[in-house]
């Protein structure tokens, strides 16, 4: 197996203001809710994916969605990539979907303004009528590192400095 990555908090500061952002009904609680985050960690030996742990309990019906602050950043060594995905479960029992289909997490994006910080927008997609109930410390999300090639003719020397569509 190859080692090529760590999982971290974001800094306090950095995690209450996208939680304020994300949950305004919680103000005053992001302090006790970064305290409880936990490391993402695989379940088994087995593993390919890293599971997230849900900072806050969240009720989605069909067809509502909520972004989660998971308070969580990624380094990795260059040359791969996190890619983040519903986990299988609620995806095949809920239709739980993530709105942008896999989340990417550069390596560059560590470095960002935000502290690298991952955001999950989540949509109960059911067709069935399930609600879907996750509660805080659940898993509900999982990260897969994948390494990654690029071209022969590739001059990419833009920095990143920021997240979703940050590089144009």
């Amino acid at each position: 197996m190859n080692r090529i990555a760590r999982f971290e908090k974001v800094s306090r500061e950095q995690f209450c203001r996208d939680f304020a952002d994300a949950f305004p009904e919680y103000e005053g609680e992001a302090g006790a809710v970064y305290d409880a985050i936990r490391l993402p960690q695989r379940a088994t030996r087995g593993s390919a994916g890293y599971d997230y742990f849900s900072p806050v309990s969240f009720t989605l019906k069909p067809g509502e969605t909520i972004k989660i602050p998971t308070g969580i950043r990624a380094w990795m060594e260059e040359g791969w990539v996190l890619c983040n995905f519903p986990r299988s479960g609620q995806g095949f029992k809920f239709r739980l979907q993530l709105n942008n289909t896999v989340g990417i997490i550069d390596s560059d994006y560590y470095g960002s303004d935000n502290e690298g910080h991952i955001m999950a927008k989540l949509t109960n997609d059911s067709n069935e009528g399930k609600v879907l109930t996750v509660q805080a410390g659940d898993g509900f999300l999982q990260g897969i590192f994948f390494p990654f090639g690029i071209t022969e003719d590739d001059e990419a020397d833009a920095v990143r400095n920021g997240g979703f569509g940050s590089t144009g």
